[in-house]
């Protein structure tokens, strides 16, 4: 099949769900099945191996997601419930003042996300967010388009995420100074980020009655119980149980390396870094410390926790389906259409790796593999450039692929949900949000390559 058919049929798809969502109201799980199904018969993968590329994409991502994000949906309602996010927040308003929290809360979420991958750390940081809207009385979007920006730079651009560490190894750069050199550039991008969701949400936003009754913000007079509750616990015991997760699994990752091979401590840290678990274990902690020791009865936490499943049943189900999508795309050959033919263009490396590695994110989602695949195709016209110069090659590769978040990719869907943006609005604010802060990215970056 030609390139520009193949182009064709992914636009299509995309323009297909996008009205199958917005204009006739269908759900995105069963719009993404759709333009799935739509995308693997029309690009003319065998009619017995449709469906196994669509639930491997589906079971691949659930895999990897599900367990995460239900056992993230009950710690942040035990947490809520507790009355603790409140005072969590209304101690943070007295630290920075009301006019600081954002930028506050925003340059946290860029520590937090150095060692924990975008989706796993957004969905920690959920009821901190939720915590800070009800008191601030503000949309969540305050705090969550800002913060969620944040966390996926640092992972398309830091190599303790899969994106950029397999960049180093494609390019054979040195890890260290990619690191480096990935934070720097970060930083400025993330304060553009800032003031881009800052204008972002002067714009209003129509909320999902799904969010609007979880944050109590149906009513204006709307306030829960525990918020006001003398006895909810302190705003240090939620801080800790916010950041257990974070530092277990930051453990997980750094220590292993330099620990004695088929050692105890290693299976340990090995055992208790991977996510699903060091959120097992925060949840224990916090139904005991926020729950059971404060009088809770079991029947409270069982209630919790089935309210805080079949709230999440949606997200895991939607980003599920976006997976399948970004696998259909991919197997269809979209991605390698696309990328051949922006190399015979042949353009100046720099933009070379960054509109690539963008094209690619937009046409099959996944901002890994767009800079892997991207990284990949260039290994060989990098030959020869200095140590300096393959590291900038590959933060334009990164760059690229923070930019153009939509529908066929998972963590569009997260941020969507939890926030409680419709699929056009998250167009609108999402979307342009990492598309302006990748090109922001990459501007740095050729600027700094023009430099030396």
């Amino acid at each position: 099949m030609s390139t520009t058919l193949l182009l064709s049929i992914a636009l299509v798809s995309v323009i297909l769900l996008l009205l199958l969502v917005i204009k006739a109201k269908v759900h995105p799980f069963i719009a993404l099945l759709v333009a799935s199904l739509f995308v693997a018969i029309t690009t003319g993968i065998p009619a017995e191996n449709i469906m196994k590329v669509i639930l491997g994409g589906m079971g691949s991502l659930l895999g990897s997601i599900a367990a995460i994000i239900v056992l993230g949906a009950i710690l942040g309602a035990i947490i809520e419930t507790s009355g603790g996010a409140d005072r969590l927040a209304n101690r943070f308003a007295q630290l920075c003042g009301p006019q600081r929290m954002v930028a506050a809360l925003t340059t946290v979420a860029f520590i937090l996300g150095l060692p924990v991958f975008f989706d796993v750390g957004f969905i920690i940081v959920i009821p901190l967010i939720y915590g800070f809207t009800k008191v601030m009385r503000v949309s969540p979007l305050k705090f969550g388009l800002p913060m969620a920006g944040m966390m996926l730079m640092v992972h398309v651009t830091v190599p303790t995420h899969p994106g950029p560490a397999a960049a180093a190894g494609l390019l054979n750069v040195d890890t260290g100074w990619l690191m480096i050199t990935g934070i720097a550039l970060s930083i400025p991008t993330g304060i553009v980020g800032y003031f881009v969701a800052k204008a972002l949400n002067l714009k209003k936003y129509h909320l999902s009655v799904q969010v609007l009754e979880q944050l109590q913000l149906t009513e204006p007079t709307a306030q829960a119980p525990s918020a006001s509750n003398k006895n909810a616990p302190g705003a240090l015991l939620i801080s800790g149980l916010i950041v257990l997760p974070i530092l277990l699994i930051m453990l997980g990752s750094l220590l292993p390396p330099h620990l004695t091979p088929d050692s105890l401590l290693l299976k340990i840290l090995t055992l208790v870094g991977s996510p699903a678990v060091a959120l097992l274990i925060t949840l224990a902690l916090a139904g005991w410390l926020l729950g059971l020791r404060r009088g809770w009865t079991t029947e409270k936490l069982e209630t919790l926790s089935n309210n805080a499943i079949s709230t999440a049943a949606g997200v895991i189900l939607v980003s599920g389906a976006g997976g399948a999508f970004g696998k259909v795309l991919v197997e269809s050959g979209v991605g390698k259409a696309l990328a051949s033919s922006l190399q015979t263009i042949h353009l100046p490396l720099i933009p070379a790796a960054f509109i690539l590695s963008l094209a690619l994110r937009a046409s099959q989602g996944s901002a890994t593999v767009a800079i892997v695949t991207t990284c990949g195709l260039l290994s060989t016209a990098v030959t020869g450039l200095g140590e300096m110069q393959l590291v900038l090659v590959a933060l334009s590769a990164c760059f690229g692929a923070l930019g153009l978040s939509h529908v066929n990719d998972s963590g569009f869907w997260v941020v969507t949900r939890y926030l409680g943006l419709s699929v056009a609005d998250g167009l609108r604010s999402w979307t342009i949000l990492t598309t302006l802060m990748g090109l922001c990215g990459f501007a740095l970056t050729w600027l700094v390559w023009v430099m030396i």
